[in-house]
């Protein structure tokens, strides 16, 4: 998978073929991981079977298996994950920055949310599966699909959905935030929806193990998705990752959604570092 952004600084960092010990822990992490995986792809479609039926849209149990295979998954992965700050409780929807595969461990394993994904992710072995189980809204960024997009938003919104999505389009080498793109705040601003509706902005930050690149968990570029996943596997030590939850924000406060997108991504990128504010 090409992503669209890459750093004009150099080739993404490929790391060390592992060594014994590197593939003992990939066989020892990956197979603990898959088994996690594979228990709640089966648990869920189980419950959801009982849950669609009664509640449509509605997810009042499956988000909670999410949630816990996210949880044990970090414990696998060695990956310590700090939080700062709260989960919003109030209707509407949340928005990060975009480093890694891993920020949909991050995010789940302490709030339950729905990601908003490109299609193409749709058609990708397994993750595309997982997606699809666990609820994520796939978009295509064509005009001529906004409307039926828009209506699908408020749907999931009016159901009580938190909808996470990531503006700046593409994830990055977790060093920088990209630009947000204001389209997608459109939908926040329908007149059925807008009075009651608040964002929370949520900032990502991973720092790597000792020793290591600092751009280790990033993905970007021309880097595909197995490579990545080995090197983490691999790794004798793992770094961390931060999550802040900042105040949630009222939609109907902003005149258009350009004004409530400018003002989410000054208080995401005011969060990291200060080495890694410059805009991308």
């Amino acid at each position: 998978m090409t992503f669209t952004w890459n750093d004009d600084g150099g080739d993404p960092p490929n790391g060390a073929a592992p060594g014994l010990g590197g593939w003992l822990r990939v066989i020892g992490r990956g197979g603990a991981l898959a088994v996690v995986l594979v228990s709640g792809v089966v648990l869920m479609v189980l419950v959801r079977g009982l849950e669609r039926p009664v509640f449509g849209l509605g997810r009042p149990w499956t988000p909670h298996i999410t949630q816990w295979v996210c949880r044990v998954a970090l414990m696998i992965l060695g990956l310590r994950h700090d939080t700062r700050g709260d989960p919003m409780t109030r209707h509407g929807a949340v928005v990060a920055n975009h480093s890694s595969w891993l920020d949909i461990f991050a995010l789940n394993a302490r709030k339950r949310i729905y990601f908003v994904s490109k299609s193409e992710v749709a058609g990708w072995p397994g993750i595309g599966t997982l997606a699809r189980i666990t609820g994520t809204v796939f978009i295509n960024r064509t005009p001529s699909e906004a409307k039926s997009q828009r209506d699908m938003f408020e749907a999931r919104l009016q159901a009580g959905h938190k909808l996470l999505f990531f503006p700046e389009g593409t994830s990055t080498d977790g060093m920088r935030i990209l630009p947000f793109k204001s389209t997608l705040f459109q939908a926040f601003f329908s007149k059925d929806i807008v009075a009651d509706l608040y964002i929370q902005p949520v900032t990502l930050i991973y720092h790597a193990p000792p020793g290591e690149d600092p751009r280790f968990y990033g993905w970007w570029g021309d880097m595909d998705f197995g490579t990545h996943l080995l090197k983490t596997l691999a790794a004798k030590r793992q770094g961390r990752v931060m999550v802040v939850y900042h105040p949630p924000v009222k939609v109907d406060a902003f005149a258009d959604r350009k004004a409530l997108a400018a003002h989410v991504e000054t208080v995401v990128r005011g969060a990291m570092p200060e080495d890694r504010r410059a805009p991308g």
